[in-house]
């Protein structure tokens, strides 16, 4: 049964190997489609497609339904990381409690606290799924340092820096705030704006992670990173307005991950944005804040995650994204419905909200 691409249903099976218009494979015969196998073949500027006669997939078996349903992105995920996810997160809280108590923590509760993490994550690379699917409201700091070594490995590994130097990007995004131990709950979750007072306080944590770090590792960078990751590249950041190349690598890699992670997740004084919205608003501080050649790799590798992806628009309106315009990288083509709707030239309407 042949079909032209506008005219694929989630559900339909393929009835023979696709490929591209330079000979490269890109879906098997037999495969189930879903939003997302559909989304590659725009990508790859497919016309007609062979699937087998919608009746066949009518009689699907209860295990093809299961795969082809609303959870299926979960289903692909390695069962462990959800789980491990939630232990680095309790590591890093008795982190930050030893240091608070000794003034210092140990190379062993790092490497266990996070390594397995970072083990079960190397193999993912869908790094938006895995935000959504692991972030939510609760514990804050002990989340968001969890995340941005995450996102700290994989812009790294995204930056090409070997494999050993990428493995401590995401320890020093791991440890990055490890410095607010020091800082009075009734200043970290203060629902209201901080007094100036309390501001310089909360402005100290990059020097008191400094000390701990350095006091307890061998490795200089990690502990400048936890130093330098609120300096901006124009010289308005702090703890000492240090600009350009005077701000550590490591620090530049890790300021990119907090800053994304801080804006995506919920805070006590503020709503989480949108992973995508969010994007768009990092691409702004490239140009004087944030480091651009970071910032955009980051972005770059970031915006293919979203293909796929279900969304609510402002107008109301749920679709999913089928591609990035290749001009305006914030305004992709959405499906809704049986019509697309290209963002790039529908001014009036945003992405509101990507679900998985």
């Amino acid at each position: 049964m042949r079909v032209h691409i506008t005219d694929l249903l989630a559900g339909d099976r393929l009835s023979e190997d696709i490929f591209n218009s330079f000979g490269l494979h890109v879906l098997s015969k037999g495969t189930v489609l879903n939003d997302k196998e559909i989304s590659r073949m725009y990508q790859h500027q497919m016309d007609y497609i062979e699937i087998e006669k919608r009746e066949s997939i009518m009689a699907a078996s209860v295990d093809d339904e299961d795969e082809i349903g609303d959870d299926s992105a979960f289903s692909s995920y390695n069962p462990l990381l959800r789980p491990l996810y939630f232990d680095a997160v309790a590591g890093a809280e008795q982190l930050f409690t030893r240091a608070l108590e000794e003034g210092r923590i140990y190379e062993e509760d790092v490497k266990e606290s996070f390594q397995p993490l970072v083990e079960n994550f190397r193999t993912e690379r869908d790094v938006v799924s895995l935000l959504l699917m692991l972030n939510s409201q609760d514990d804050y700091t002990y989340q968001h340092s969890v995340q941005v070594g995450m996102l700290s490995y994989y812009i790294a590994r995204w930056l090409g820096w070997p494999e050993e130097e990428t493995v401590r990007a995401g320890k020093a995004g791991f440890l990055h705030d490890v410095g607010k131990c020091k800082i009075a709950e009734a200043i970290l979750n203060k629902p209201s704006g901080l007094t100036n007072e309390e501001y310089g306080e909360m402005k100290n944590h990059p020097r008191y992670g400094y000390e701990i770090l350095k006091n307890s590792l061998d490795d200089p960078a990690i502990a400048l990173a936890a130093l330098q990751h609120h300096e901006r590249m124009d010289g308005k950041g702090y703890p000492q307005g240090l600009t350009g190349d005077q701000i550590h690598p490591m620090a530049k890699v890790v300021a990119v991950a907090d800053v994304y992670s801080a804006m995506i997740s919920t805070r006590v004084y503020r709503e989480k944005r949108d992973l995508h919205f969010v994007l768009r608003e990092l691409y702004e501080l490239s140009f004087g804040e944030l480091d651009p050649d970071i910032t955009h790799t980051f972005i770059r590798h970031m915006l293919p995650n979203f293909i796929g992806k279900r969304v609510e628009l402002s107008s109301g309106e749920s679709g999913t994204i089928i591609m990035s315009h290749p001009h305006d990288f914030f305004r992709p083509l959405i499906k809704v419905g049986d019509q697309f709707i290209d963002l790039s030239a529908f001014r009036d309407k945003e992405i509101k909200q990507v679900f998985m």
